[in-house]
């Protein structure tokens, strides 16, 4: 069960932890990308990948196995000193919501400690049907990562009937440029036999090839 899950994630004294959650199916640059940038703009001093166990959202739609998700993250994070993966929602039963993850990692973290949740711009404009939503943005400052061009009103204009102007503060948007990125294109490359190289880490292509993952041949194109 969650509550008797603990694992190590070195995060002793950590004041300021993002959150970057997602089914990483599979990981990608713009994963990457959005985790760091969010992470010199708000002066993180770790952010944790926390692969989902069994999202509600895609309750109908196959998904890749929870361990090949993680052992990717793992291997595209390894390079990063400031990233850790966490396994809390894979240990979990049932549905993965974020709430539960967020009141994880409050316990792992001192009273004066803030979450910082790291999601898409999609998400975002989504928020209000989330699971206890409202908690949620009392609990940490969600970071939309959006795409360039993305005009950041819409978020607010979007929210602003359903949010408190308090929660709507609790809102920020950071344009990050390989959020262009995306895992179902990645599958949908590899499902035709075209190119995935520099849209991943070398290490993530590596794996997806030698366990044939996603309709990938046996050798990189």
């Amino acid at each position: 069960m969650e509550q008797e899950f603990r694992e190590d994630l070195h995060l002793t004294g950590v004041k300021k932890l993002g959150l970057m959650g997602g089914t990483f199916d599979p990981v990608h640059q713009g994963h990457l990308a959005a985790a760091e940038a969010v992470r010199c703009c708000f002066g993180l001093e770790k952010v944790v990948f926390v692969p989902s166990g069994c999202p509600p959202h895609k309750i109908d739609h196959g998904i890749t196995s929870k361990e090949n998700r993680y052992l990717m993250t793992e291997l595209a994070t390894l390079s990063n000193p400031y990233f850790a993966v966490s396994r809390v929602e894979l240990e979990r039963e049932g549905y993965s919501y974020a709430i539960d993850t967020v009141r994880y990692f409050q316990r792992l973290l001192s009273p004066a400690g803030r979450l910082y949740f790291i999601t898409g711009a999609d998400a975002i404009l989504d928020i209000v049907s989330w699971h206890a939503a409202q908690e949620l943005l009392d609990c940490c400052v969600f970071i939309a990562a959006t795409r360039p061009g993305f005009r950041q009103e819409i978020i607010r204009e979007r929210l602003k009937a359903q949010l408190t102007p308090e929660k709507l503060e609790k809102i920020v948007a950071v344009e990050v440029p390989a959020m262009d990125i995306s895992s179902t294109d990645i599958r949908r490359r590899l499902s035709e036999g075209r190119t995935i190289k520099y849209l991943l880490p070398e290490t993530v292509e590596e794996f997806i090839y030698k366990n044939h993952l996603y309709g990938a041949a046996g050798d990189r194109r």
